[in-house]
């Protein structure tokens, strides 16, 4: 018994770099790795789920999609839905942070409850504004026509139902994108400023030629960050609109959930699925690339 206690103790020292990545490997591949095996794998396949077994079909899917008028449809809606809210965050975020960066009374304060929206569950904000933008319960028109405004159908309306999202998005996630460019701030030396104020630098050139130049590496990568949930956007979108109304709000992400769990074609949803990862990918791998070059500047 003490033998075998020595072998396995010899053993497990001379190959610790085995060993002990073992079981957080094992473990990400069976929530990670194969479902994304197995995914790849649908997508080129042919399968109603209920009917039959997965039929294999090479690229068939990927042909498919390129005559689908709801796949373009989704590509648009997610590139305007994606590229006017990360606008938004993004701008916001950073002179929201500017102001934090800033000593005034009560800032710890205030910041604790700005970021209660990023604390919050993003279903049950979903289902909050869900009902604020009801229009004819919802307190958005109330506050609307007590100044003497119209009222709008925000979310039951094909023309105003993105920017309503997004205004849901952006009051949800901004707080994140301060959070991080605040933390990027707090980091940056203090020489260059220092330099500045002896020169004589107002606050624009201070921003535009130090501040923003040191800074952009860190906005970037929030940038990246974020992408990485708001290009697959589901649980708000499903929540508040369900992708409606029509198709007006379906993004390729949801509508990749309705044709493998509505349609059960789990084989063109994988499809579609992947199309998703490779769009997500490579904005991604851009935004990083960007991210190395801006910090070798």
């Amino acid at each position: 018994m003490k033998t075998t206690s020595r072998t396995l103790s010899r053993f497990i020292d001379r190959h610790q770099a085995l060993v002990f990545p073992a079981p957080a490997v094992f473990a990400l591949s069976l929530i990670v790795i194969i479902p994304i095996a197995y995914n790849l794998y649908l997508a080129f396949t042919k399968w109603t789920i209920g009917l039959g077994q997965p039929r294999f079909i090479g690229l068939g899917n990927f042909i498919e999609l390129l005559s689908d008028e709801r796949v373009w449809n989704g590509v648009k809606v997610m590139v305007y839905f994606s590229g006017l809210s990360l606008s938004l965050e993004m701008a916001l975020g950073l002179s929201i942070a500017l102001y934090f960066h800033r000593n005034f009374r009560g800032n710890e304060i205030v910041q604790a409850i700005y970021i209660l929206p990023f604390a919050a569950t993003p279903v049950a904000v979903a289902l909050i504004w869900r009902i604020m933008l009801n229009p004819e319960i919802g307190v958005m028109n109330y506050l609307l026509q007590s100044v003497g405004l119209p009222g709008s159908l925000w979310v039951s309306n094909a023309q105003t139902v993105i920017p309503a999202l997004v205004m849901v998005d952006v009051w949800k996630w901004t707080p994140m994108i301060t959070l991080i460019v605040l933390a990027g701030l707090k980091s940056l030396p203090r020489v260059p400023y220092e330099a500045a104020q002896i020169d004589g630098a107002n606050a624009l050139q201070v921003f535009w030629y130090i501040t923003l130049p040191m800074i952009r590496p860190v906005l970037i990568a929030a940038l990246m960050l974020r992408s990485l949930d708001n290009l697959k956007e589901f649980d708000m979108i499903y929540t508040i609109t369900q992708g409606g109304p029509g198709i007006s709000s379906e993004t390729l992400y949801l509508y990749s959930y309705n044709v493998g769990f509505s349609f059960f074609k789990a084989g063109y949803g994988s499809a579609l699925m992947v199309v998703v990862f490779l769009i997500v990918l490579v904005f991604n791998v851009v935004m990083n690339r960007m991210r190395l070059s801006a910090r070798d500047l």
